[in-house]
């Protein structure tokens, strides 16, 4: 699948928002912490992938009903879900000029993960955090992301790099009081 830039203006994928706050006290100290033992910025990307998969559980995995979406509130509160946790991974790549782009797949419902940008090209990276049966590892040399679609059940990639959080994710995340009313109203499809 060829991954498409929403926007040509690389900057774009380095840009801090309302959820990609990687401006914030809490996203900076984490982001010194993580570089402070890396070796380069690969290392660092692959670090920061692994602390997000790996030390932020998926709010439905460990049954945490709070709903987070920016990234110093998941920082914070060691929880979220896929998007929430793409949001804090991208704001900690961002934070040391990675250039880093948020991606959905489409698995019934929309699934959130990122792109990372080395070499002139984007790699999608799943941080959403492993459990029995999901193994999502960072690499540049090929997926190995969380999920696989399934085109015969109607899934599907979406091939789209956008900037930031696409406005229907951001507005299921913000006006879910909880998780239980997220499941309800989470997105099936990313209207543009």
């Amino acid at each position: 699948m060829q991954l498409i830039q929403e926007t040509p203006d690389l900057s774009a994928y380095l840009a801090a928002d309302e959820a990609i706050d990687h401006h914030h006290p809490l996203v900076r100290e984490t982001a010194a912490r993580i570089a402070a033992g890396a070796t380069d910025s690969y290392d660092y990307a692959r670090a920061a992938f692994e602390f997000v998969r790996d030390t932020i559980p998926h709010s439905q995995d460990s049954g945490d009903l709070r709903v987070t979406w920016r990234a110093s509130d998941v920082l914070e509160q060691r929880t979220g879900i896929c998007y929430a946790k793409a949001h804090a991974l991208a704001a900690l790549l961002r934070a040391e000029d990675i250039p880093t782009a948020l991606c959905y797949q489409n698995l019934g419902v929309v699934h959130g993960l990122i792109a990372v940008r080395f070499n002139a090209a984007w790699h999608r990276q799943d941080p959403r955090g492993n459990k029995p049966g999901v193994d999502a590892r960072f690499s540049l040399t090929g997926e190995h992301l969380a999920f696989t679609p399934d085109p015969a059940s109607g899934e599907s990639d979406c091939p789209v790099l956008y900037a930031a959080p696409h406005p229907t994710v951001l507005t299921a995340l913000r006006t879910a009081p909880d998780r239980p009313p997220l499941w309800q109203t989470l997105p099936t499809t990313l209207a543009d």
